[in-house]
């Protein structure tokens, strides 16, 4: 069992590192400056150097995560690994003197920083150097080739639960998105998503992201107009057998006393990026218009892991990706034994990306990147990850249904790491691909920051396909009500 004490004897184990090789910057020191080395090593060092936010506006989670770091170093105990920790002070300059600071004393490879500016401050001097980076950040635009990422990205969420869902039989989907950059990137990796499944993205509702009220999203995406048409023709048939003395149409009036709508909603699964009491809020507006589960299927990212959605029988049966949360358990443990406090999910990127190091460290090979990008993948806390090429990663992710009695993984994330070992592949235009309906925003702009341009492919609409279909989903729906069906 890791003990408190080892630990304390560990942090009393720091050597600061040679001064003449530090970076100051007009004329005052850095506190990036302050660096601590922690490890023995009996051989041939392998020098990580972590660059951590130990001051400024996000000191908070760089003291996390540095001592996430030093527990994960002390349970390894690798004796070839060293860790360097420079403080980036939660500012691009200060990541750029951390990074020059690290360069210089010697890294062979760099951990962090937190923010994707940090991680863009830095990049230029990492690739001129050559020495790679693996960031917490988790910004698709600052990956590219030797700048990896920890993080758990937005595109590898979306790819994973549309995955999961088009195998379940799910062919359309919409999305309810902020109006912010989160947005944008959850309806670019949706759409390549959708593509390499070989299903659709059929509408797309943008709100704004401080926004509470989905009242009119809801009502728009779910075709609700002509569906309260339906609805209240269905409704009219029956009060006038009910005015004859007609029982069971008394009865089948009361069923249907509370729907807003029957037909089709022109979709059959819909990803919400939200989370805590505005997903509540937006579940709860769709379900007043009669979009709930089994005819829809909701879907959700990582950020539903924080929300309180057991007690909540709307989101019975949601789905949502996650990582494995079997050893970050333990850790978390161990983390609040050693400091007294909860870790923050964050802290264990840190635990994880020190075990990376160490199998680095551990390798006889030349080319570190070559060893990076190893389609093996690398063990951790949070189950498996690899990383690619570009930069972009794969965790061993897996499917979790709500169920009032605690939420359950429905599908492995281990077998699915080992059915994909590349990236998703990049949207293609073909004469058959139809553009999703946009509501709350204007379509062309939405085009511009989906795929880059304005399309001249046609856009998705309600009414194809849907008439002849129409009267039999119609029937589907008020037999699973147990309303009689040849009105």
């Amino acid at each position: 069992m890791f003990k408190k004490f080892s630990l304390i004897c560990l942090c009393l184990f720091i050597a600061s590192c040679a001064s003449d090789t530090i970076k100051d910057e007009g004329g005052a020191k850095s506190y990036s400056t302050d660096i601590e080395e922690i490890g023995i090593s009996d051989g041939k060092s392998f020098r990580t150097a972590m660059l951590l936010p130990l001051t400024g506006s996000d000191a908070k989670y760089g003291q996390g995560l540095k001592k996430a770091s030093m527990i994960a170093l002390n349970q390894i105990n690798n004796p070839n690994l060293v860790l360097q920790y420079y403080d980036t002070q939660s500012t691009p300059s200060g990541a750029r003197i951390a990074v020059e600071n690290a360069a210089n004393q010697g890294a062979d490879l760099i951990v962090g920083p937190l923010k994707s500016q940090e991680v863009q401050a830095i990049s230029n001097e990492t690739i001129y150097r050559g020495i790679p980076v693996i960031a917490f950040s988790t910004a698709q635009e600052v990956l590219q080739p030797t700048v990896y990422s920890m993080g758990l990205l937005v595109e590898e969420q979306v790819d994973r639960i549309i995955s999961y869902a088009a195998k379940q039989g799910h062919v359309r989907f919409a999305l309810l998105l902020p109006d912010n950059g989160t947005g944008a990137a959850v309806a670019k990796a949706a759409v390549k998503a959708a593509q390499k499944n070989n299903v659709e993205i059929t509408k797309i509702g943008f709100f704004k992201p401080g926004t509470s009220d989905f009242s009119t999203l809801a009502k728009q995406m779910s075709n609700y107009d002509k569906r309260h048409a339906n609805v209240a023709r269905i409704k009219a048939v029956l009060q006038s057998k009910a005015d004859t003395g007609d029982t069971r149409a008394v009865n089948d009036l009361k069923k249907l006393s509370t729907r807003e709508g029957l037909g089709d909603v022109g979709f059959d699964a819909l990803l919400i990026a939200e989370n805590g009491a505005k997903l509540t809020a937006a579940v709860a507006m769709f379900s007043y218009y009669d979009v709930a589960y089994p005819q829809v299927q909701f879907l959700g990212t990582s950020m539903w892991e924080g929300s309180r959605l057991n007690n909540e029988a709307i989101f019975s049966k949601s789905l949502y990706p996650a990582l494995d949360k079997n050893q970050s358990s333990d850790f978390a443990t161990q983390y609040y034994m050693i400091f007294n406090e909860r870790p923050s999910s964050l802290y264990t990127l840190a635990y994880d990306a020190v075990a990376i190091a160490s199998q680095l460290a551990s390798s006889t090979a030349e080319n570190i990147n070559e060893n990076i990008t190893d389609t093996a993948g690398f063990n951790g806390i949070n189950g498996k990850i690899r990383f690619f090429k570009d930069g972009s990663n794969q965790h061993s992710l897996s499917v979790v249904e709500v169920s009032r009695l605690g939420n359950v993984p429905v599908d492995s994330g281990y077998t699915y790491f080992e059915s994909i070992a590349e990236p998703l592949p990049e949207f293609v235009f073909d004469e058959n691909y139809k553009a999703p309906q946009i509501f709350g925003k204007d379509a062309a702009l939405a085009q511009i920051i989906i795929y880059g341009q304005m399309i001249s492919q046609p856009v998705y609409t309600e009414n194809e396909n849907l008439e002849n279909n129409e009267a039999e989903i119609i029937r589907q729906q008020l037999k699973s009500m147990g309303v009689a069906i040849n009105q």
